[in-house]
């Protein structure tokens, strides 16, 4: 299979909105089965598109491809093909290094509630290469017309949404509702979710109130507090757009492991 080929399934693999792991030979020293700059693409399931020569070799890095796909972290491997007895994947005599990639996903934003805020959320998360689910049980907030930044529309009560869209560990979920009542019935279906961040809007006063009702409803402590709320960094903000500028910075700061603190230096002491 031609590089060109293996370039094309990638496209369609990023198209697909799959996760799989690109292998390359970069270094090829010596007699080995194929040489620097061919290609294999590893899919989520294990199999394959291309080849890197084939046997043991082939072997071990589609393993490593796997857990690539799986922490999101490129691996550069290095083998000698000499001595089997010694653990090397072959007897050809050279050496080989393959470097592997991850293909992910576009992280995904699940915008409940397509009011104002939403919208506003929905617009800058698209910016940002989010790929925008906007769901809202109202059908007429949940449009092209009335959301046009949104990839896909579910516009269906919140406690239906697992059922609907793969939630995954890439998934943030963002809820700009309009009252206590919606969240306390579809929340416990999303906690549940491995989704890795998830934000209600509103005061302290109605969290304290949602907090209390999850429990009643048998929410265990746990999972209430992978909740973040009131949600965002604490911006003053008032309008639909500097609230969502708050809520994108807060989901930015968490994916990245960033603290929120301003870049700004001390002023140096002059000497």
């Amino acid at each position: 299979m031609s590089n060109s080929t293996i370039f094309s399934k990638v496209v369609e693999l990023e198209e697909s909105g799959s996760a799989g792991a690109l292998c390359t030979i970069i270094s090829s020293k010596g007699s080995t089965p194929r040489g620097a700059g061919t290609k294999m693409l590893v899919f989520q399931d294990g199999t394959i598109a291309g080849t890197i020569g084939g046997g043991e070799l082939e072997n071990r890095v589609r393993h490593v491809a796997q857990e690539v796909i799986s922490t999101g972290h490129p691996r550069l491997l290095a083998y000698n093909l000499a001595d089997i007895s010694k653990g090397d994947p072959g007897l050809c005599g050279g050496q080989v290094e393959v470097y592997v990639e991850p293909i992910l996903p576009k992280p995904s934003i699940l915008v409940i509630g397509g009011g104002h805020v939403g919208k506003a959320v929905s617009h800058l998360a698209k910016w940002l290469g989010f790929h925008v689910i906007v769901s809202d049980d109202r059908p007429e907030f949940c449009t092209l017309e009335t959301n046009p930044d949104a990839d896909l529309f579910l516009p269906i009560q919140m406690s239906q949404i697992p059922d609907q869209m793969a939630i995954t560990k890439d998934t943030c979920i963002v809820l700009t509702t309009r009252g206590v009542g919606v969240d306390i019935i579809g929340l416990p279906a999303l906690v549940a979710s491995p989704a890795s961040y998830i934000g209600v809007i509103g005061s302290r006063k109605r969290w304290a109130t949602t907090v209390k009702e999850l429990k009643k409803s048998g929410v265990s402590e746990k999972s209430i507090r992978r909740i973040h709320s009131p949600i965002g960094l604490e911006l003053n903000a008032e309008t639909p757009e500097e609230i969502a500028i708050s809520i994108l910075s807060e989901i930015i700061m968490i994916r990245n492991d960033g603290t929120g603190k301003k870049m700004k230096m001390k002023r140096l002491k002059p000497e």
